[in-house]
């Protein structure tokens, strides 16, 4: 099967679990979804959001620092979705994440968090998991210092992202996306 036809298979069956999930639940399935219930953590539930894809194993990710003003996630900006946790997708938490590219309908995004992996940094190692200091930025209104997770590549619906954030600089994108070709290969 090629990469196009592969993708679109993909994505139908996408479509199709989720408005089974709201047909089943008696939502409306031309409606987006919008339920969340937070948890003692502030993470969410959410048993019809779609779920975030990685690349598949030797996928080029081509990254192209690209912002626009034009009310759509691009290349470079910082933007805010839902992403669901690795050891349970139904449930997970609104986050930033910077968009490395565009595919379609979808975006290829790393995660943003404002913890600070550098503490624990060998338990991070132990687990495979690998962070990158970005700074501060629009897209944090307490203006608190951010990390990008390099190992974990996200592929989400485009319109499933809110344009809240800012555009990271571009220096600073460009180290980024060194740091994650490194690390996968691109």
């Amino acid at each position: 099967m090629t990469d196009r036809r592969w993708a679109a298979a993909l994505r139908d069956v996408g479509r199709r679990l989720l408005e089974l999930s709201r047909a089943g639940s008696g939502a409306d399935p031309g409606a987006r979804s919008s339920t969340a219930r937070p948890d003692r953590r502030g993470a969410t539930s959410r048993t019809s959001a779609p779920p975030a894809t990685a690349p598949r194993p030797g996928a080029t990710v081509r990254p192209t620092y690209a912002p626009r003003a034009d009310g759509r996630p691009d290349p470079g900006e910082v933007v805010w979705t839902w992403v669901p946790y690795e050891d349970d997708p139904s449930q997970g938490k609104d986050r930033p994440v910077l968009v490395l590219s565009t595919d379609g309908r979808e975006v290829v995004a790393l995660m943003l968090t404002s913890k600070d992996h550098d503490r624990d940094a060998r338990d991070e190692e132990r687990h495979g998991r690998v962070w990158l200091d970005v700074g501060t930025g629009g897209w944090d209104p307490r203006g608190r210092p951010s990390e990008v997770r390099l190992d974990r590549v996200l592929r989400l619906p485009a319109d499933q992202v809110r344009r809240e954030g800012a555009a990271l600089v571009r220096r600073r994108y460009d180290e980024v996306v060194r740091a994650a070709t490194r690390l996968h290969g691109w």
